[in-house]
């Protein structure tokens, strides 16, 4: 008896990724909420800081917030620290902690794995639209900022946190450079915001949580914490480009900080893929599993922050809080020179330099019966520092606040005709005073052996 020969049905193949990641995107870039946060990022910067160029009060509060009637970099520095407090992480959180979700809430699981044929295939889609869409966030903040104080302050000169003077090209080329340094902790965020995601399906706690995991950070920053704990929190890079604008930079803690941020962001995102690899989709009403993030999302990323300090804490040497008095003192009478040489040119004096000026500092903490190491607002220093052919001894004092994370505002305290005021008389009419208040910044690292 003859059979008949049926051919074998040909597999469904998978749709391209790159057909998958284009359907994504026009996805996410046809809501409105995403539409408006594009465009917000690439309006409000510039608006802000091109307003708060108009206004004679100045967010002194704020690092380079004293200088945005100066220079229009210092608008930008601005915005980049809040972007890196505040809205990069909600960003993430509202982009990437809602990209797996929105099916969730759709119900259009079925549909999408019916018409991509591949999970693999669909998180890689996902997850590639949604930071590219991070990707013009960034863009737009960084850009706007720039445009906005360009356009308020112009392209003047830009002092650094040690007081030296950067010019155009090195302000541009650092400015730029401070905004790509913080794409890693955004990364970091964006991948635990897939995770939340996926991890907790319709749940509203899968969009929040890149905004929880920053409020958390924010708050654990502030506390006097050993440095290699610090250094390796995916929020440390936020913070860590300010050693830009001292030279030389500091290096080190920068590197470390985008090291940390990335092994963080491939961990969560490698969780992330697990976890929707193993998803059951059949499940209408998915909402997610406490338990599930607890195992498969927290437990692992504690897991990494423990190695992370310890690997840190050994390759580094760092204890404590990293904070000392010979780190003040080296730092202030830094960038106390570098100021001097700023007013004695403002006042139309005839120029030195910060050799012959030989500043230093001698700083104590809060009297004889405290330590002299660690953050807090009672730090009292008195620099003293020569002027060519003058044999009196100048002096200066200053009250400073130090932060846990190393940054400092030196206040000062007199005398008068010095750090006294705000403006100095120069022969153009008044001028801000370079020595009444200034920021600086210590490397928290340990200092290197010296020979």
């Amino acid at each position: 008896m003859a059979t008949t020969a049926v051919p074998a049905r040909a597999a469904a193949r998978p749709a391209p990724l790159l057909r998958g990641f284009r359907f994504e995107l026009v996805k996410l870039l046809s809501q409105w909420r995403i539409r408006l946060l594009v465009l917000a990022c690439w309006i409000v910067p510039a608006v802000f800081v091109a307003a708060v160029g108009q206004q004679s009060a100045l967010p002194s509060d704020t690092l380079f917030g004293r200088s945005m009637h100066a220079t229009g970099w210092a608008g930008s520095l601005v915005v980049l620290g809040f972007s890196g407090t505040w809205a990069l992480p909600l960003l993430t959180a509202l982009v990437a902690g809602d990209v797996f979700a929105v099916e969730d809430r759709l119900g259009t699981w079925r549909h999408l794995l019916v018409t991509v044929r591949s999970p693999r295939r669909i998180f890689a889609a996902k997850s590639l639209a949604s930071l590219v869409v991070l990707l013009m966030m960034v863009v737009g903040l960084a850009a706007s900022g720039i445009a906005g104080g360009l356009l308020a302050a112009g392209d003047r000169p830009l002092l650094g946190l040690d007081g030296h003077q950067l010019g155009r090209a090195d302000a541009a080329t650092t400015v730029l450079l401070a905004w790509l340094c913080v794409l890693a902790p955004t990364l970091a965020f964006a991948a635990v915001g897939l995770l939340g995601s996926i991890a907790l399906g319709r749940s509203p706690m899968g969009l929040l949580m890149p905004a929880l995991l920053a409020l958390a950070l924010q708050l654990v920053q502030l506390l006097p914490l050993p440095v290699a704990v610090r250094f390796a929190l995916p929020s440390y890079t936020f913070l860590a480009w300010r050693g830009l604008f001292v030279q030389p930079a500091p290096v080190a803690p920068l590197v470390i900080g985008i090291v940390a941020s990335l092994a963080w962001a491939l961990a969560a995102a490698a969780l992330a893929y697990r976890l929707f690899l193993r998803r059951d989709f059949t499940d209408l009403a998915y909402d997610g599993s406490g338990r599930r993030v607890l195992l498969a999302g927290l437990l692992p990323l504690m897991a990494l922050l423990g190695l992370s300090v310890g690997t840190i804490a050994a390759g580094t040497g760092a204890t404590g809080s990293g904070i000392d008095r010979a780190k003040l003192q080296g730092s202030l009478a830094t960038t106390y020179a570098h100021l001097y040489v700023v007013q004695f040119r403002e006042l139309g004096r005839p120029a030195v330099t910060e050799a012959q000026i030989r500043a230093t500092a001698s700083c104590d903490k809060g009297g004889s019966r405290v330590v002299d190491e660690g953050p807090g607002n009672d730090w009292r220093c008195v620099v003293t520092w020569h002027l060519p052919g003058v044999k009196a001894v100048g002096t200066a004092t200053y009250q400073l606040d130090v932060t846990a994370d190393g940054r400092y505002v030196a206040d000062g305290d007199g005398p008068k005709s010095v750090n006294g005021y705000f403006p100095v008389p120069t022969p153009t009419g008044d001028a801000p005073n370079p020595l009444w208040q200034f920021d600086g910044t210590v490397d928290l690292l340990p200092s290197p052996p010296k020979g």
